[in-house]
């Protein structure tokens, strides 16, 4: 289920926060509970990206893009997220979130959001984030437009600028695997 209640404790507790510049890094504290927690007795690795979005949102009302979605009625989504996972997240473990913005390009918005355990970096995930509307994907430089800001990204970082070098090259909609085995079939044969 999703953590509605943690969501709203959250931005209840960032609300009077001080407003950040749209790169600016919101921090957050947390707590892996048991329900976050998979077989192996770990913060579970869909978990984590769910959990994200515990530093994403309040990132974005405190750099006011909350207002400008409400006011325009846009809405927000994520259009992709390459992880890495680099030690584990053990239940009651207590974990420092950092979430920013780094850059964006015609399409998207780039998130940078870190997961810290005693001051060591247990989890990175880089976001392709879109603002959307009735027509699709709203151009990143006219929701800069709408928050009074300047249009121009900061130079996005080489490691972000080679991931979406390397996206832009995937094929999309992926090639079916024809030898995979459907377990459904399989079971109906037997």
């Amino acid at each position: 289920m999703y953590p509605f209640v943690r969501m709203f404790k959250e931005l209840f507790v960032s609300r009077n926060a001080a407003p950040l510049p749209l790169t600016g890094t919101h921090v957050s504290h947390h707590i892996c509970w048991p329900w976050d927690i998979d077989m192996w007795m770990e913060l579970n690795n869909g978990r984590t990206l769910t959990l994200f979005d515990l530093g994403r949102i309040p990132l974005a009302q405190r750099v006011g893009l909350i207002r400008v979605l409400r006011k325009n009625r846009w809405g927000l989504t994520m259009a992709g997220v390459s992880v890495r996972y680099r030690r584990r997240v053990k239940p009651f473990d207590r974990v420092e979130m950092h979430s920013r913005a780094v850059g964006w390009d015609d399409k998207f918005i780039y998130l940078d959001q870190t997961l810290w355990k005693n001051g060591e970096c247990t989890t990175q995930a880089l976001y392709r984030s879109a603002v959307t509307g009735k027509g699709g994907v709203i151009a990143p430089a006219r929701v800069m437009e709408a928050m009074g800001l300047d249009d121009n990204s900061p130079p996005l970082p080489a490691w972000v600028q080679a991931w979406i070098d390397a996206d832009a090259v995937r094929p999309w909609p992926p090639v079916m695997d024809e030898s995979a085995v459907d377990t459904e079939e399989m079971r109906k044969a037997s």
